[in-house]
């Protein structure tokens, strides 16, 4: 088992937005998008993509099991247990407070919409960075078998509208220097620009979460839901025989494969919290 591993230093990263991919790129991206059924790119998989030898040798060998009923399970199993240890922490009802502020019905039901894009999508991008760092770390991906294709799948939702952080407000701009403080983290999850676009309901949400995440019970959880995520992602079936030495080998044409260990460790070991806050936001918001 993979210890949860934070990187120090953080190692700097560079993704391109997918608003200023263009050729080759741009068909790496919707490939990505395509095959984990999601509708908008990751910052872990632009991070990871930034090295195209690495990248197009993981995603030869992650596509055809993407595309599988076992991955599709993975994902549901790993998505149903981070949003388990979330609830256990009794988040609190959000609907009230926002109906109290002017939030009607339509806005309510946007809000929750845009979660689910992260409820579902999160979870094959945690699943694709915990494969990577076991193989860049030299642990063989076993698992027999092969990747029996399932129907078709959209993906959840469209591409959500962020707030950048060019585009915020003082206060928003406040609240995102706090994410990245209590976080120890040096950019903004694509998540929490997605939510942000409702400036008053992300502070509301925040509010409720930040506490939590300093509390000594969430650490503990996280560990919970990065353990679960690594199981669930080498008993996946390694349809294409990718091993260690083929993708420290494709990523060393790329950079050092110590400085692509060091991107994908520092995803592999926030992913895990990403998916807990995302299941908390989520409760708050089904919460009566």
């Amino acid at each position: 088992m993979l210890a949860r591993l934070k990187p120090s230093p953080l190692p700097s990263i560079q993704p391109v937005p997918e608003r200023a991919a263009t050729g080759e790129l741009a068909e790496v991206y919707a490939r990505t998008k395509r095959g984990l059924g999601v509708p908008w790119m990751g910052v872990v998989a632009m991070a990871f993509a930034r090295y195209p030898g690495f990248y197009r040798t993981l995603w030869q060998a992650l596509e055809p099991v993407a595309a599988s009923e076992a991955f599709a399970a993975a994902c549901r199993d790993l998505r149903s247990f981070a949003e388990t240890r979330a609830s256990s922490f009794a988040p609190p009802a959000i609907g009230p407070r926002l109906a109290e502020a002017g939030y009607d019905a339509a806005e309510l039901d946007q809000i929750t919409a845009c979660n689910e894009v992260f409820s579902a999508g999160n979870m094959p991008y945690l699943l694709m960075a915990s494969l990577a760092r076991a193989l860049l770390e030299g642990q063989a991906w076993t698992a027999q078998g092969e990747a029996v294709s399932r129907s078709a799948q959209p993906s959840a939702g469209a591409h959500p509208v962020l707030m950048e952080a060019h585009h915020a407000s003082p206060d928003t701009a406040a609240l995102y220097a706090d994410l990245r403080e209590t976080l120890g983290l040096p950019f903004v999850n694509t998540d929490y620009r997605a939510f942000a676009r409702w400036p008053s309901y992300f502070a509301a949400a925040w509010g409720d979460l930040k506490p939590v995440i300093l509390s000594g019970r969430y650490e503990p959880a996280v560990q919970d839901i990065h353990e679960r995520a690594v199981e669930l992602a080498l008993a996946l079936p390694n349809a294409t025989g990718l091993t260690p030495e083929a993708l420290t080998k494709a990523a060393a044409q790329d950079a050092d494969p110590q400085e692509v260990l060091a991107v994908v460790r520092l995803f592999q070991w926030l992913l895990p919290g990403l998916a807990f806050n995302v299941a908390f936001l989520r409760a708050q918001l089904v919460s009566v």
